[in-house]
């Protein structure tokens, strides 16, 4: 009786489109604000990257040049303005701080899993198999959708790639929001075109105007980038469904063009002016063609990383993305040609996931960040399969394609459970925290998040083990991963920025009590950009202290021989420096950073008696 109560309930819930709606307001505030707001300012900026950006939109504000981004008073050609631009409102708005700072990466991505939401909630049903079903069972439909659209909303936010990037004040999460929203923009414009007449030279339908708003924008986030990987995405799409040149019609292609150079050209025509050849060959150059050719900055990876990174950081919803490609099967082109066009979302999420999978497998350079952009994709995709599954119920017949994703997400779950225990082990050594393994050890916080998977795991066995209710493993799935950021990521976030952060903001925060008008800061063994950042002043990086004999040579007649310097370093690298205790006066010492006050003329005549 009980099971045909749910089963009766089950049958009619989506009857209630007023509730469902509101369960779905509450359920997206619920989601973003736990993966991507709650203590979003509450720690410092993160060495080595974010406190970059940060500077440089801070610079913005300070010298009113909007134009040329500045770090530690030389240019920064690394990125195009949009995040710069972004943070300075926000400093503006809200003052310079660690908010302002992330409030960018934030937004974007609640924006991303609100479009997500609503791309789903209307186009979220599994193909092949249930675009037919339509009109036979439009109450199953109506449920898959709502179910597609609450599953996807949550795994778009609800894994670690996304909760790292999005609270972080760097390009990436803005770039992945921006081609994110372009795609969901195409696909809706896509559908809704399909049976209105346009021409080349027509204006844009609100959707496809959308989508090369989106491309600009993602083009002023980072580059080149965010026109090449959408434009191969949509060509791929389109090329495959031989809808090519009539969807090219339907685009307005032309004054989408327009559009797109209107909003993107005239900053980099300002920035090329200013700065020239150095601009040219710094941004496009190294940051763009490089990148793809040849390996930069050391981050070079074997042709497998990316699948690491994504069963790693998309887990555990990863194990599910094999059976979820596999079941569309592309090879049947003359099937997915047939289909209508509102139902191919599996279809373009798939081919969006590839595309940008393939691309990013073939550059040389490789980060963890360069496939945060098929997220929203995969989430789709594993979204569709979960959304089925439950609107089989109270059906008891095992999909073995499906089951086989199950028992990989129960291998998974012990894998993390034991790698979360014995990951201390493997600590490697941190210059800025010395005795960061024992910490880490009496921390527990890796006890927790093995306990949080080991949890997990009785809960896949347990339903494993009852038939007819295995289909609910998602929500032992998104529980843990709720108890996961809530018991384990957060805190670890607040013990970084405790033992590897806060000294540092200490340190600057003397700094700025202390320092006299005409004093340099220099940092000796480190380089670490939030020094920049907090102190508000120019800092002089010295990698090891050998090189300050070389720089006091090359700089002795440009020196004032009365200038005093606040040096920032560990005291072993100071010791190095064979002073003696009456050449310079000890300020402070936090952590493993030690600051220290002392004459240029005491350093130069050193220099000169060696």
């Amino acid at each position: 009786m009980k099971v045909k109560a749910i089963a009766s309930w089950w049958q009619s819930w989506h009857k209630y489109p007023r509730s469902c709606w509101l369960f779905s307001w509450v359920w997206l505030l619920i989601v973003t604000w736990v993966a991507f707001v709650w203590y979003l300012g509450s720690t410092g900026l993160v060495d080595e990257t974010e406190p970059l950006f940060a500077e440089a939109a801070r610079q913005m504000t300070v010298t009113g040049d909007w134009i040329t981004p500045y770090y530690n008073g030389e240019t920064r050609f690394d990125k195009p303005p949009l995040i710069y631009w972004l943070m300075a409102i926000g400093y503006k708005l809200i003052g310079v701080n660690e908010w302002a700072v992330r409030l960018p990466s934030a937004i974007a991505a609640i924006a991303l899993v609100v479009f997500g939401f609503y791309t789903l909630r209307y186009f979220g049903f599994t193909t092949p198999g249930n675009a037919q079903k339509i009109t036979s069972q439009p109450d199953r439909i109506k449920r898959q959708l709502w179910l597609s659209a609450w599953i996807g909303s949550a795994l778009i936010a609800f894994n670690i790639h996304t909760i790292i990037w999005a609270r972080t004040g760097v390009s990436d999460l803005l770039l992945s929001s921006c081609m994110g929203t372009a795609l969901f923009c195409f696909f809706w414009g896509y559908v809704r075109v399909e049976k209105t007449e346009k021409s080349w030279l027509s204006f844009p339908h609100p959707w496809y105007l959308s989508f090369y708003i989106s491309i600009a924008l993602a083009v002023l986030a980072k580059g080149p980038v965010g026109i090449v990987l959408p434009g191969l995405v949509i060509f791929t799409f389109l090329l495959y469904t031989g809808t090519f040149w009539s969807v090219l019609a339907e685009m307005s292609i032309l004054w989408g063009l327009v559009v797109f150079l209107v909003l993107t050209v005239p900053w980099y025509i300002l920035v090329i002016l200013k700065n020239g050849r150095a601009y040219i060959d710094s941004f496009f150059g190294y940051h763009n063609f490089q990148r793809f050719t040849d390996v930069v900055n050391g981050h070079d990876a074997p042709w497998y990383f990316y699948f690491l990174i994504v069963l790693l950081l998309f887990a555990p919803w990863s194990v599910y993305l094999p059976y979820a490609i596999a079941r569309l099967r592309l090879w049947q082109v003359s099937f997915w040609r047939k289909q209508p066009r509102h139902a191919q979302l599996s279809l373009f999420a798939c081919l969006w996931f590839g595309c940008i999978f393939i691309f990013f497998t073939i550059s040389i350079t490789k980060l963890p960040s360069y496939v945060l952009p098929l997220i929203p994709a995969a989430s789709i995709l594993v979204a569709q399969i979960w959304s089925k599954e439950l609107t089989s119920f109270p059906k008891s017949k095992f999909n073995y394609g499906f089951l086989a994703s199950i028992i990989a997400n129960l291998v998974l779950a012990i894998g993390l459970a034991v790698a979360f225990i014995y990951l201390p082990n493997f600590i490697g050594k941190d210059p800025a925290i010395p005795n960061l393994k024992e910490l880490i050890v009496n921390s527990g916080l890796f006890w927790r998040g093995g306990l949080v998977w080991a949890i997990s795991v009785v809960g896949i066995v347990l339903f494993i083990w009852q038939r007819k209710q295995w289909r609910w493993l998602i929500a032992v799935n998104l529980i843990s991963f709720f108890a996961l950021i809530i018991f384990v990521l957060l805190p670890l976030s607040f013990f970084i920025d405790r033992y590897r952060q806060l000294p540092l903001r200490q340190i600057s925060e003397t700094i700025v009590r202390v320092k006299e008008p005409q004093e340099e800061i220099w940092m000796i063994g480190f380089q670490k950009p939030t020094l920049v950042f907090y102190t508000r002043h120019p800092v002089s990086f010295l990698k090891h202290p050998q090189d300050l004999n070389s720089y006091l040579q090359t700089q002795t007649d440009k020196l004032a021989r009365s200038t005093q310097i606040l040096l920032v370093s560990r005291p072993k690298e100071i010791k190095r420096l064979n002073f003696q205790p009456q050449d310079y006066q000890k300020i402070d010492t936090r952590g493993a950073y030690q600051l220290i006050r002392l004459q240029i003329g005491d350093l130069i005549d050193r220099v000169r008696n060696q």
